[in-house]
């Protein structure tokens, strides 16, 4: 199950989805999730599909890899359809059991909030497979660079993101370790009930954070030691530039929230 997480993952290439400037993909992310929310209709959500299985195409990332993010969150998405499905009032039941009432309206909110949840955790997963690290925290610098009118410490706060975002598959991989000497060692994480599960993850979590915590000081020592004080007077090395394919790609995705947009307006 660890190893299905991918979040902060980061594939190298070379395609048209790479070269975008990161900019660019947060906008595009923006602008997808808008219009998965703004979603009404099975084909307007048919539109946002083919959407992101152009992205992938075109990113070359491959649909196992956005399908295998899903996994972690199976049980979310299985519950809220299952919420959605037996607890929506409506006018007249398809099926009832007891206090479990199926209807029209139940059917179409829990398929709608199931393609909402996978089509939004898929989209954003593609973003971090397609964008590194370092581009991402350039990126988000300069879209809320503006608030430092406001003194809000924007590099500090979007490095604290970037570092979080870049340590999720290390301490994966990390718990991954642990979890095998464990159970080279006799102890069992799957039977009992859900107390005596709680208790048996202790001797994970423990070494856990002491790993988690002396990561962080080695990485605030070698930081210290590059001379890194913050933001002010810092020059980029990769200065980031627009050019005509980003701009083709946020007409793209303004044309398909206008077309998500109309879609909801016109009833269908």
């Amino acid at each position: 199950m660890l190893k299905d997480i991918t979040l902060g993952q980061y594939f190298p290439g070379n395609t048209t989805a790479h070269k975008l400037d990161p900019r660019t993909k947060i906008l595009l992310v923006v602008l997808y999730i808008a219009a998965l929310f703004t979603a009404k209709s099975l084909l307007a959500y048919g539109l946002l599909a083919l959407t992101l299985a152009a992205c992938v195409r075109v990113s070359r990332v491959g649909l196992k890899a956005l399908v295998r993010g899903l996994k972690p969150v199976l049980f979310i998405i299985v519950f809220t359809g299952i919420l959605n499905l037996f607890f929506t009032p409506g006018e007249s039941d398809l099926w009832a059991w007891g206090p479990f009432h199926v209807t029209e309206t139940g059917l179409r909110n829990a398929v709608f909030m199931v393609l909402r949840i996978m089509l939004l955790i898929m989209g954003t997963f593609l973003m971090t497979y397609t964008t590194s690290p370092i581009s991402l925290t350039d990126g988000l610098e300069r879209l809320l660079n503006w608030l430092k009118r406001f003194r809000v410490p924007v590099h500090e706060l979007v490095m604290i993101m970037s570092i979080a975002l870049r340590f999720i598959p290390t301490l994966i991989e990390e718990t991954d370790k642990i979890m095998s000497a464990q159970k080279a060692r006799g102890a069992d994480f799957e039977s009992g009930n859900i107390m005596q599960r709680a208790k048996a993850m202790i001797p994970i979590l423990v070494p856990l954070f002491i790993s988690a915590f002396r990561r962080a000081d080695e990485l605030a020592t070698a930081m210290e030691c590059r001379c890194y004080h913050g933001g002010e007077g810092r020059t980029k090395l990769h200065v980031l530039r627009y050019a005509g394919r980003d701009y083709v790609a946020l007409l793209l995705g303004c044309l398909i929230l206008a077309g998500v947009i109309t879609l909801r307006c016109v009833g269908l």
